[in-house]
């Protein structure tokens, strides 16, 4: 069973690898330039599942995270005292869902990340997101 939760504060090779291995490797500068950039905004976090709620409880900081797309899927990290923690989806295990006004769901499994998307290039970069999914 691999685990969608990491702690990626410290360049493990092996954490690298996995990641790599589920998601795909970081786009080139050409391929990032052509998609018109890969990685969100700064986005606040609403509501969590209950494991990362506890994770972002440790410290009294306003939660925000940050999405990159990735060939096979897409990378959300987000911090909490010290450490940086990814959350990986791939492709074919996301769920992503628009919800009241202004805010989106990202699911996989028994995880789950709500966050507000308040400028139109944040609601563009969700659409690219549901635009590669459905490609791949």
């Amino acid at each position: 069973m691999y685990k969608m939760l990491k702690n990626v504060s410290y360049n493990d090779d092996k954490t690298i690898s996995e990641i790599n291995d589920f998601v795909g490797k970081p786009f080139s500068i050409f391929e990032r330039i052509k998609l018109g950039g890969i990685g969100s905004s700064k986005l606040l976090i609403t509501k969590t599942d209950s494991i990362i709620n506890n994770l972002l409880e440790l410290d009294h900081n306003i939660n925000y995270c940050n999405i990159e797309i990735r060939p096979k899927g897409i990378i959300i990290r987000f911090r909490s005292l010290l450490d940086t923690y990814a959350l990986i989806i791939p492709y074919f295990k996301l769920k992503l869902f628009k919800g009241k006004s202004n805010e989106y769901s990202v699911y996989i499994d028994k995880y789950y990340i709500k966050v507000i998307a308040k400028k139109k290039g944040e609601h563009n970069f969700f659409k690219k997101i549901l635009n590669l999914r459905i490609s791949n």
